[in-house]
Order: structure tokens, then sequence, then C-alpha cells
């Protein structure tokens, strides 16, 4: 059974940066992607960015591109999610996903971690 846990959300001021960690644990598995999706109070969960385990592939949302990274370390089985030049309308809860058998059908889900964005 895969675990995923989060690190590195926080309160910033607008303009700048934080960056997200996941780590994938459980012994024995398989991962083909994982990825970063959000969720703002009254808003629906929407992904944000999400990579192939090959580091091949990767897609973002639109309003992140050119602000935020999604990258890995397959060695440490985790994933990171640099955020630079944060707005306030980033706030929200922030939730890494791990595939284990398709690209991008997540089956398992972090615990989810604040980042609130001050303006």
């Amino acid at each position: 059974q895969v675990q995923l846990v989060e690190s590195g959300g926080g309160l910033v001021q607008a303009g700048e940066s934080l960056r997200l960690s996941c780590a994938a644990s459980g012994g024995t598995f398989s991962t083909v992607g994982m990825g970063w999706f959000r969720q703002a109070p009254g808003k629906e969960r929407e992904l944000v960015a999400a990579i192939s385990w090959s580091g091949v592939s990767t897609v973002y949302a639109d309003s992140v591109k050119g602000r935020f990274t999604i990258s890995r370390d397959s060695t440490k089985n985790t994933v990171y999610l640099q955020m630079n030049r944060l707005k306030p309308e980033d706030t929200a809860v922030y939730y890494c996903a791990h595939s284990s058998e398709r690209l991008g059908r997540y089956d398992t889900w972090g615990q989810g971690t604040q980042v609130t964005v001050s303006s």
C-alpha cells in the first residue's frame, strides 16, 4: 500500500516562492506518474501539474505555467512542486497523487498541505 507524505506548505506573501515535496513509501510498488492537485475553499479540486515517472512528460494548468515547475527524484520516490511568483489565487490545499498503473489515473492521495498567499 503506497503512502504519500507531503511537506513544504506555509504562509507567504505574493511574489514569494515555496517548494512542496511528496515522498512515496510502502514497500514494493510501481510508479508511472505523480501529480499535484489543489482545492480552494468553495471550489473543485483541480490538477496543477503532473509528471511521468520517466520525467519525459509534464503537464501544467494554464494558471501556473511559467511559474510552477514539477520534478521528481526517482531514487527517493519523491515529487516536488517549485512554486514561484505566488499569487493570492494560488491559496489552496495542495494534494499529492500517485499513479501505480495508468498515467493520469491516480490511486493514492496525500493528506494535503495548506498554501496561503497573502496580498
